[in-house]
């Protein structure tokens, strides 16, 4: 989902993302760990956290290099198994919506009326960090300053590549719209922070500072805003005005895994937010969490990060019957027995078989006879060819849509090995070869399936343009 822009001020808890690149692995991690207990702002936050109530912990902050970047990670400061506690954060500690108001009943109007959590969370900690030392978040301020939003691959999110970056990187990637779209999203949303500012005014009487838009450009408040994107975990269970927290030790220090079942979690009676490890983890290894069920293409867009492990990953396919189709209807009504719609979307995933209702879909989008859009069990699930003209048309169009946007990549899936092994490539070509591999990958697979179909394989060999002989659109 894109992550809207609010303006609102404090911080509140983090939403905790999951995603781990390939070759990131704990005894690689550990191998590349410097004698040096953390930078000096991570050193500083986790005195800082003591010094402030947090209960003893069994992480600590260390420095790793990742494509020749140093970060600062949080890793197992004793051997831990599965079920121990990795850390507890105090409520006092953590940034939220209601810490930022003081008021959970404000914050919870405000993310009502359709602001941003984020962007509330992102312009309470420019005007924190305008209050320097003075701030009693300067310690956490400086270590995501540190950090500048970047994943634990060393990259930032598209959001903050250069110009032209996105494009050449990612070219034939869907992830190129979604960029373009949430940088939209932000925009609009710098676009009304001021908008807070005078309907909230008391709550800003300790910054001393311009309305918004003059005390901060466009450039640094998208910098900003994806600094806290990077950072931002989704608390479950909780009111609204706790939904969404920063949370220190949390991300972008804590590194990430799609596979991982350890969540930090909000726990009311200690009121504090709580990581437990869902697995054993050596002392200096880096303890992991997850976010949720996001595709690479999200774990990208908001953490700079690529997992090639990520079973959540897929491609969009949408089918779409014109309106001009003489029997539109007809399909239309056979449809919806089946809860399909006359413009409906397929998720291709990686090792497995195409979608269970594609074929049947394609099936009755390309029928001509009605007679047949009104039998019964005539496009389930289960259900095999209607003709062979229909099953030929269904084969071609699928087969020419499958190949033609894997032609859209302009590089092989060796040349994207090449970069992912590059010592000189930078980190943003290398999670950006990660990710369009990885769609790469998809689209060959779905292609695969789809040639173990009866005569699909002759088809393709016939290079027979579907495109001609079908009203129906894929996008």
């Amino acid at each position: 989902m894109v992550c809207r822009v609010h303006r609102h001020r404090r911080r509140h808890p983090q939403r905790c993302s999951a995603a781990v690149a390939e070759g990131t692995n704990p005894a690689a991690d550990t191998a590349n760990l410097k004698d040096a207990p953390a930078s000096e702002p991570g050193s500083r936050l986790f005195a800082w956290l003591k010094d402030h109530g947090m209960p003893e912990p069994n992480v600590m902050i260390r420095q790793v290099e990742r494509a020749g970047q140093t970060l600062d990670v949080t890793v197992a400061s004793r051997d831990l198994v599965a079920g121990d506690v990795a850390f507890r954060i105090p409520e006092h500690l953590v940034i939220d919506l209601g810490r930022v108001f003081e008021d959970e009943t404000v914050a919870e109007l405000l993310t009502t009326d359709k602001l941003s959590e984020l962007a509330c969370l992102t312009l309470y900690l420019m005007y924190e960090k305008k209050n320097g030392k003075q701030s009693v978040w300067y310690d956490f301020i400086k270590e995501l300053d540190r950090q500048r939003g970047r994943g634990q691959l060393g990259a930032k999110t598209p959001l903050l590549w250069d110009d032209g970056e996105v494009e050449r990187f990612l070219a034939g990637s869907p992830v190129v719209a979604l960029v373009k779209e949430r940088l939209k999203g932000v925009q609009r949303e710098y676009q009304e922070l001021d908008t807070v500012w005078f309907m909230a005014g008391s709550l800003f009487k300790n910054y001393p500072y311009d309305i918004p838009t003059e005390a901060f450009s466009l450039e640094l408040f998208t910098q900003a805003f994806a600094a806290v994107q990077a950072s931002v975990v989704h608390l479950q269970g909780v009111p609204l005005s706790k939904r969404f927290a920063l949370v220190p030790l949390g991300p972008p220090i804590l590194s990430y895994s799609s596979t991982s079942k350890a969540m930090l979690k909000y726990d009311p009676a200690a009121k504090e937010v709580v990581l437990v490890v869902d697995r054993d983890v050596k002392r200096g290894e880096p303890v992991y969490a997850w976010c949720g069920p996001q595709p690479n293409s999200r774990l990208l867009l908001n953490y700079g990060i690529v997992d090639d492990a990520n079973p959540y990953d897929k491609l969009q396919l949408t089918a779409t019957i014109p309106k001009t189709d003489r029997l539109f209807q007809l399909k239309r009504a056979a449809l919806q027995h089946h809860n399909l719609a006359t413009q409906q979307s397929f998720q291709l995933q990686r090792h497995q078989a195409l979608p269970a209702m594609l074929l049947p879909y394609l099936r009755l989008a390309n029928c001509t006879d009605a007679d047949l859009l009104g039998r019964p069990g005539a496009f389930s699930a289960n259900s095999g060819p209607i003709s062979d003209e229909n099953e030929r048309t269904v084969l071609r169009q699928l087969t020419s849509y499958l190949q033609g946007r894997l032609k859209q990549y302009p590089t092989k899936v060796e040349q994207d090995n090449d970069i992912i092994d590059s010592p000189t490539a930078r980190p943003r070509q290398k999670v950006a070869a990660r990710l369009v591999r990885i769609e790469k990958n998809i689209l060959q697979d779905a292609i695969a399936a789809l040639m173990q179909l009866p005569g699909a394989a002759a088809l393709s060999r016939e290079g027979t343009d579907a495109a001609g002989s079908s009203s129906v659109k894929l996008s």
